[in-house]
């Protein structure tokens, strides 16, 4: 292929170049991922004058392909000789950035802002900057939307004479006629102004935030939203008022509900960016319209950020603030009020998931008056994650005022939600048991709850028992081994006459989740016989499991117990007919060195 004389110093792109001709994507993508080897192979010259001419002319191929030649070039710097020379991966970046694929779009500019720091702030203006000219100038909206990512890395690193230059070029994406690109803009935006000096914040990015916010797609002015969090850190305290807040305001009253989804989505970020005085003056109106919106969506953000906001409040303001402002919005929501006793499960949910926390904030006796009645409604409440959602955060109350003011109402939710129709809702109500039991106690978790915890082994769903048999463990290390003795070893160790194997099965699951919990002494005496004995079980998945068994709890015996009745045992299911009973069997003579 490469000549006579046995010169094979052209083998490496001859192969790449059948390759990458080949019909076979696969072999084509196998081949822009070993670019890097054969960049090696021809060495950082040929590598400039050779192999990037060539993928240069060759981007017309399948978006996966592009996409991985896309990622490769981001690293590439040393393939073609170092910082010195990085100006030569940006022809075929260039092409990619201009490709219809977002993916490959993306990936593109990626690798374009990370090899931008690679170069010299000469290289910067001669080579990446002009780059970014012809790709804010191009014909295409495709090549207009990549140059709003890379105007933040060169800006920072040029003359004031080329800064003025990208300012202008950004001003004009802004207000493209194409709301793919203005949408670009708008997404760069609050990065774009973290690179640029206070003047030209306040003289170019301000005006282009207030005209985006106004864009007549929401598409455009939700962005706008996120830009502003950055827009209003960078800014003076004297000047938010007059340049953000305006606009801020309409956006939280936008007519279109993404855009106030977004508010409220960010209301945590803003308000630390806004500062104490304007939330309190402007920010706590809004919250409470988002609260009361007409969208389930941005009622539900708002919900989810309730816990948060108040949090960040100031504090010689916040009792006040919450009581007054906050508080009646979330008893509206929960008690049929105005417009709601929230109708939209997610809204109920996510005040259920964060209302619990506001009693860290509010004490004790605020949290007893009005807090409690709230707990208790949503406890009651006809949507299993609702209540699910109260019983998760029982601790932040439990720190609070102690948990024996919601027991009464707690056990009918919990009962409900252990019984629940759908297993989703049964496994997570077992994962928040033994944070109950330790806070209910153990008088009363044998009095009301212990029977559950039986009820759920032999569950139909495989999840739930195994969750159970957890929840067990977890349990006799809270409660200590002669509460189990008492309770619960009896219960499991009567399932092993079950008629059906799979509780029979749960028996053994258990013996090996509690005999390390439970000692020596009550795993030797009470627990091995009942497991020895299943070994003449006619089902071969519970004789397997007792060798499985025997191998979990041989550790915690004696050595006596362990030649005298385990290896008869496991020697004579060693020689069973089925051969998994025998493989497991014999893994556990090995593992517990009986052999």
């Amino acid at each position: 292929m490469a000549g006579a004389d046995g010169d094979d110093s052209l083998y490496p792109i001859a192969v790449l170049i059948d390759e990458l001709r080949n019909e076979d994507v696969q072999l084509r993508l196998n081949s822009i991922k070993k670019l890097s080897t054969i960049a090696l192979a021809l060495g950082v010259e040929r590598t400039r004058t050779e192999l990037l001419p060539f993928l240069t002319d060759t981007i017309y191929d399948e978006d996966e392909v592009l996409l991985a030649l896309a990622e490769q070039l981001g690293n590439f710097t040393m393939l073609v000789g170092g910082p010195e020379y990085v100006h030569c991966l940006l022809p075929p970046l260039e092409s990619l950035a201009t490709v219809e694929e977002t993916v490959v779009r993306d990936k593109a500019v990626e690798s374009l802002r990370k090899i931008s720091h690679e170069h010299s702030p000469v290289d910067l203006e001669v080579h990446f900057e002009p780059l970014v000219k012809r790709l804010a100038s191009g014909d295409w909206f495709t090549s207009r939307t990549s140059a709003c990512g890379l105007f933040s890395v060169c800006y920072p690193r040029v003359s004031s004479t080329v800064k003025a230059e990208i300012r202008q070029h950004f001003r004009t994406l802004c207000s493209d006629d194409t709301p793919m690109v203005r949408r670009a803009a708008a997404s760069k935006l609050g990065e774009f102004a973290k690179v640029l000096e206070l003047e030209y914040v306040k003289s170019d990015i301000i005006p282009l935030f207030t005209a985006l916010a106004s864009d007549e797609q929401d598409s455009v002015r939700l962005l706008a939203v996120e830009a502003c969090v950055s827009i209003a850190t960078l800014l003076p305290q004297e000047d938010l008022e007059a340049l953000v807040m305006p606009t801020l305001r309409q956006s939280a009253e936008d007519k279109s509900w993404r855009v106030r989804y977004m508010v409220a989505d960010k209301f945590s970020e803003l308000q630390k960016a806004v500062g104490p005085e304007i939330t309190k003056s402007d920010l706590v109106p809004a919250f409470q319209n988002l609260l009361k919106d007409c969208e389930a969506e941005v009622r539900a953000a708002a919900a989810n950020k309730v816990k948060e906001f108040c949090e960040n409040l100031p504090e010689d303001s916040r009792e006040t603030i919450i009581m007054s402002h906050i508080l009646p919005c979330v008893k509206a929501r929960i008690f049929h009020l105005e417009l709601v006793s929230d109708t939209n499960q997610h809204v109920k949910s996510a005040l259920a998931s964060v209302i619990m926390g506001l009693s860290t904030i509010l004490g004790k006796d605020n949290t007893i008056e009005h807090l409690l009645p709230l707990f208790l409604a949503q406890l009651k409440d006809e949507c299993p994650e609702v209540r699910l959602n109260i019983i998760s955060n029982l601790d932040c109350v439990n720190e609070v005022i102690g948990i024996r003011q919601l027991s009464q109402s707690l056990l009918p939710a919990i009962v409900e939600l252990a019984e629940d129709a759908k297993w989703r809702v049964r496994l997570a109500i077992i994962e928040y048991m033994p944070l109950l039991a330790g806070q209910l106690g153990v008088e009363f978790f044998d009095e009301k709850l212990n029977s559950l915890c039986m009820a759920w082994l032999v569950d139909h769903v495989y999840a739930i028992r195994e969750a159970a048999t957890c929840n067990l463990m977890k349990l006799v290390e809270k409660f200590g081994a002669e509460w189990a003795q008492n309770t619960i070893v009896p219960k499991v160790l009567g399932m092993a006459n079950d008629p059906n194997y799979l509780h029979r099965m749960t028996t053994l699951f258990c013996i090996n989740a509690l005999s390390e919990a439970c000692g020596q002494d009550i795993t030797t005496k009470q627990m091995l016989p009942v497991v020895l004995k299943m070994s003449n079980d006619q089902v071969a998945n519970v004789r397997f499991n007792v060798a499985k068994s025997l191998q979990k709890i041989g550790p915690v015996l004696d050595s006596n117990a362990l030649q005298t009745e385990v290896k008869p045992v496991l020697e004579k299911l060693a020689t069973d007919q089925d051969m998994d009973v025998k493989y497991f069997a014999q893994e556990a003579i090995s593992v517990l060195a009986l052999a």
